[in-house]
């Protein structure tokens, strides 16, 4: 039996580890963290093993989560030297303003951000991130929708900003 179990998750790794990594490189921009990350989910989904119906989406998920928490360990990093640094800045700092796409998904609500990077960035079927988050097909069409028109209203703003 163990070893069953064992041959199962060496075959699943083989099948998604690389383009777990990889999606997870286009969301972190850094080989290294993607790694570690994509591992991490794997870790993750051997402890509950036994317990996991759907390890593709379990791991998908987790490593959004994972990537989340990077953002955040990088924004709070960031702060942390501005304030260490004390620059000089000649007017306010917007965050707005920046129009990189990674900082505006980063920015969206957890109930938006999650259908976005598991359509977008993991190619995932509507009804494949319906399954994995628990909604409707008709309310992730409408997450994605609300998510969109955020990003293109913040887009706007930034380049409105630039001209």
């Amino acid at each position: 039996m163990k070893g069953s179990r064992e041959k199962a998750a060496s075959e699943l790794f083989a099948a998604l580890y690389p383009r777990l990594a990889g999606w997870c490189r286009r969301l972190v921009d850094d080989d290294g963290t993607a790694h570690e990350i994509a591992s991490e989910a794997f870790t993750r989904l051997w402890a509950r093993w036994t317990s996991v119906a759907e390890p593709r989406g379990f791991l998908y998920v987790t490593a959004a989560n994972l990537v989340r928490d990077h953002w955040r360990k990088l924004e709070r990093e960031r702060r942390a030297v501005h304030r260490a640094t004390a620059e000089a800045v000649v007017g306010p700092r917007n965050e707005q303003t920046d129009p990189s796409v990674r900082l505006l998904v980063q920015s969206l609500p957890e109930r938006l951000r999650v259908p976005i990077l598991l359509h977008y960035y993991a190619d995932m079927p509507i009804r494949e991130v319906s399954a994995l988050t628990g909604r409707k097909e008709g309310t992730v069409k409408a997450d994605l929708h609300a998510a969109r028109e955020l990003l293109r209203a913040h887009l706007r703003r930034s380049l409105d900003h630039t001209l």
